[in-house]
């Protein structure tokens, strides 16, 4: 076994990202960008290790590395590295570097913690600090062949995780105990465990698994369905409750490899599907197939969400979808790839328009209050002329 078991992100995609970052900053106005979330950097510079990355629009970018410096070299294209022992080196040696502190630099204010912002407007007390989420997103948004490829090997280990329930799934078995065996499995063939958002008040976890009246709990998540969760300090997802044959079961599943995410969500009965749960599971695989035909470039999202809702509408559901009459979510989708819910969120009245390269989980669902929830969720692919379909798993019920 060689040192370092992973390849490294191709030197072509790091330098096409950060020659498309520096387009953006010009565009946003600004001279700077100072990276410290995570996922960020490691999309700009191939290397998730403890590290702070710095490019100005004039100059190569530059990586201040804490540890561990002989990883990083080999798993980043980038050639500037400065190794660091203090964050507060970074400062001067910029300085150094560049002979001047830029006038304006972005931070991703979706995440930097407004304690690390005071700190680090300390470090650089002549510079403005502004947005640079805008131009971070923009980039980040338009998936490359070799980043669809990444999450095509996600999707393999997706559709063999849900052909494992499907396999396994047994009567008397709790939601939680079910969800462990899955997760377990998935973790044998890549499954990193992990999620990755971009939101400080979310927490991701690999499965969401709904069974009969379990389904039909709303609750306190941006969801159209919640479940019972584990606990009061955690009352979200699977819970405690015996999985019974004929009941509708919805288990939605995120899946994470080599850093890329896949989400699904598929319909799952032991013996007979009930005739109104059965209805309701085809109507979510129709909504899906009816936004798969919509979503072209140009078409904006606010387009795609009013189809979904009149589609609805027709197939005689609009009350029970995305959630109850007065408590409806107003997403039905989102951007995913190195974190599971990424910008642009499918949303009502969103007037983004859709790009080739784009890619979203598309997860029309219903909740039937006190009885079940239904739904699917799929990834789609924006092309130049239309969408597909990046997720491999059937479009489907299960029956066990």
């Amino acid at each position: 076994m060689k040192q370092y078991p992973f390849d490294p992100t191709p030197a072509s995609e790091i330098f096409a990202r950060i020659f498309a970052l520096k387009h953006q900053m010009d565009a946003h106005g600004l001279d700077a960008l100072f990276l410290t979330h995570k996922p960020d950097i490691y999309y700009f510079s191939g290397t998730a290790q403890d590290c702070y990355l710095y490019i100005e629009k004039d100059h190569d970018p530059t990586l201040f590395v804490k540890r561990y410096l002989p990883r990083v070299q080999h798993e980043t294209a980038i050639k500037h590295i400065e190794p660091i022992e203090s964050i507060t080196e970074i400062s001067k040696l910029i300085e150094s570097l560049f002979k001047k502190h830029p006038l304006t630099c972005g931070l991703a204010f979706d995440v930097v913690p407004i304690k690390d912002f005071y700190f680090y407007q300390h470090l650089f007390n002549s510079t403005s600090f502004v947005d640079g989420s805008p131009a971070i997103e923009a980039c980040r948004q338009i998936k490359s062949d070799w980043e669809l490829d990444q999450m095509k090997k996600a999707a393999i280990v997706s559709k063999l995780t849900f052909k494992f329930m499907e396999e396994s799934l047994t009567p008397g078995i709790s939601e939680m105990a079910f969800c462990g065996m899955f997760e377990a499995f998935s973790r044998t063939l890549g499954h990193s465990g992990k999620l990755l958002t971009r939101h400080y008040r979310s927490e991701v976890y690999p499965f969401h698994l709904l069974s009969g009246k379990s389904g039909g709990l709303p609750g306190g998540i941006d969801s159209p369905m919640c479940g019972t969760g584990v606990s009061n300090a955690y009352p979200y997802g699977a819970g405690p409750k015996l999985i019974r044959e004929n009941e509708p079961i919805l288990i939605d599943f995120g899946t994470i490899v080599d850093g890329y995410h896949i989400d699904e969500t598929r319909m799952f009965v032991m013996g007979k599907m009930p005739a109104k749960a059965k209805i309701a599971s085809l109507a979510s695989i129709e909504i899906l197939h009816t936004l798969l035909d919509k979503m072209a470039p140009g078409i904006t999202i606010a387009e795609v969400f009013e189809t979904a809702v009149d589609t609805s509408k027709k197939l005689g559901f609009e009350d029970q979808f995305l959630g109850l009459p007065d408590l409806k979510s107003n997403f039905i989708g989102h951007g995913i790839g190195l974190e599971l819910v990424e910008n642009p969120i499918f949303a009502k009245n969103r007037k983004t328009i859709l790009k080739p390269g784009m890619v979203f989980a598309i997860e029309p669902k219903f909740i039937f209050e006190h009885e079940f929830a239904a739904g699917i969720e799929s990834v789609v692919h924006i092309t130049d002329k239309g969408s597909n379909f990046l997720s491999i798993t059937e479009n489907k019920i299960f029956t066990c």
